[in-house]
């Protein structure tokens, strides 16, 4: 808790210097603490996006950043806003940032925590963005802007990667400084996130600030317009944020197209970003190919497509089974999925249904240009890959929108405290959690709370692996582990190279000399064959050994 702390008073005024950097070239969209802070997170992640196609995100790239923002921060003296607060709102910070500390300061539970975030920030701490680097691990192609933002402060400043606790306090800055109380209720929920940078944090806070700035009618559609594309770049579900943000500013404010053109840009450097390191445009999606030399082999795209839509039924239909469905039975069984999935489905369909009256009763155009959004970011959702991971933010959204104007702020407080103790309690004795809701997975990987956690937040350590070879390409492989959030780079995920493997495949340097040049794929030949095989073996003959 102490080192995390420390985190949050380097990097908050860090932020705020960097966001009044932004601002010269941007405007400013919500006034305050929290709108310098969000706009210099949005305006070094795009910074941080450029660097990496050149360098890595290491320590000689995080301590200009860090000294840039604190000369800011103290030339304009930034310091003062902070003077603002009453006793009453700075009492009520400190709880606050009491309450994620603690609840930062846990062991990590989220298993794309291990399989994907921590990868994704070491790859780009040792090496920046890698050109083609799904052919060594399809995952890694995501490389959202939220883990470049991570990255960029992972080697001094956030080393154990708690950045989501960081935007935790943040996010309690904006409800304080403007008053939105019901804000306060989202809080206990959101610090189930507050281990790991997991992009679906941000992109729920972020989209609660655009939406309620939208239902207060604020007029600078440009960078609304643009911190929508941002969150998109955070992680692409988020499409329904900018078609709003375009639909607001073309019919509610009616603003001009040129005002637009940053966001459109943002959107350009997404797509450089993806073709980049994934070879397409949009991850994971096989559609508008330019035929980059490093694209994924199709196999491994195939294999991807039919394990998406198998993680839609949560595992529990094979993949002919689900291509045997009815249309009818496409429906039934994925809302009657065994388990908590089920009732998560349901309620997600059901809030769609209820939020299409309430925005038709309301009779306010922007909460139908919202509501139409939300549709269409829900109908592709459930025809690509209807995970109920995909569509959090919607329930959410569609909460604030409902109650916005029915909480108090002596309400909110006070369904903060009931909801934090039965959150702290879930983590803090996750054995009642796994008793009440066996069905909720990642319940079984929580951690319970340890003393060192006071000083420094809980962190796994696995630094176990075994190295190979195949071709010109040296990599590592953890043992008796299906994930390499602690091996040595390069590393390859057990379950992809049995897939490289089975579709005749590997990956291959394209420099051997050096790893930045990036990584293709190449059929197997017969003694690169036999090697692969023996591979398999050995990875499989670990898990038999005691």
């Amino acid at each position: 808790m102490l080192l995390l702390f420390l985190s949050i008073l380097l990097l908050i005024p860090v932020l705020m210097g960097l966001g009044n950097i932004t601002k010269c070239f941007s405007g400013n969209f919500i006034h305050g603490i929290s709108g310098d802070i969000l706009l210099g997170i949005a305006g070094i992640s795009i910074l941080l996006t450029i660097i990496s196609f050149f360098v890595p995100l290491n320590i000689y790239v995080e301590i200009p950043i860090i000294a840039l923002g604190l000369f800011y921060f103290i030339r304009d003296q930034l310091y003062s806003a902070f003077f603002r607060f009453s006793k009453q709102e700075v009492l009520l910070l400190f709880s606050v940032t009491g309450i994620i500390l603690f609840c930062g300061s846990f062991y990590p539970y989220i298993l794309d925590h291990f399989g994907y975030y921590v990868p994704t920030v070491k790859w780009l701490r040792e090496f920046g963005l890698v050109k083609g680097i799904s052919n060594l691990d399809l995952t890694l192609g995501q490389m959202s802007l939220w883990h470049i933002f991570q990255a960029g402060f992972s080697n001094f400043s956030d080393p154990y990667l708690r950045i989501n606790s960081i935007l935790l306090v943040v996010y309690t800055l904006y409800m304080i400084e403007n008053k939105r109380w019901i804000h306060f209720l989202f809080i206990p929920v959101l610090l189930l996130f507050s281990q790991s940078p997991s992009p679906d944090l941000p992109v729920i806070i972020f989209s609660l600030i655009i939406v309620d700035e939208m239902l207060k009618k604020n007029r600078q559609t440009s960078i609304l317009f643009a911190f929508s594309v941002f969150v998109f770049a955070v992680k692409p579900t988020m499409i329904w944020l900018p078609l709003v943000s375009f639909l607001y500013a073309a019919f509610i404010i009616k603003s001009k197209f040129t005002g637009l053109i940053p966001g459109f840009l943002m959107a350009l450097l997404f797509f450089a970003k993806n073709i980049w390191t994934f070879g397409y445009p949009v991850f994971p999606i096989a559609a508008g190919d330019l035929n980059i030399l490093w694209k994924p082999n199709p196999e491994i795209l195939r294999n991807s497509s039919k394990f998406a839509l198998q993680k839609t039924y949560d595992m529990q239909y094979s993949y002919e089974e689900i291509r045997q469905f009815s249309p009818f039975d496409y429906i039934k069984n994925w809302l009657f999925l065994e388990g908590i999935k089920s009732k998560i489905n349901i309620l997600f369909i059901v809030s769609l249904l209820g939020f299409i009256i309430f925005s038709c009763i309301k009779k306010n155009r922007i909460l139908h240009l919202i509501c139409i959004s939300i549709l269409v970011k829900s109908i592709l959702v459930l025809l690509f890959s209807a995970q109920y991971r995909f569509f959090t933010d919607v329930f959410f959204v569609i909460f604030f929108i409902i109650f916005r104007n029915h909480v108090s702020r002596q309400k909110a407080i006070a369904a903060f405290s009931v909801l934090s103790v039965i959150f702290i309690g879930a983590m803090a004795l996750p054995h009642i959690l796994r008793t009440w809701l066996p069905s909720f997975r990642p319940g079984n990987f929580m951690g319970t709370f340890e003393a060192e956690q006071l000083y420094r937040p809980s962190a796994y350590k696995y630094h176990e692996y075994t190295p190979y070879q195949i071709g010109n390409l040296r990599f590592n492989v953890s043992k008796k582990y299906p994930y390499n959030f602690d091996t040595e780079l390069p590393a390859i995920s057990e379950g992809y190279i049995f897939d490289d493997v089975k579709a005749g495949i590997f990956p291959q340097l394209k420099d051997p000399k050096k790893i930045k040049n990036g990584f293709i794929w190449k059929k197997l030949d017969a003694e690169e064959k036999r090697a692969a095989d023996q591979i398999i073996h050995s990875i499989n003959r670990s898990y038999k050994q005691n």
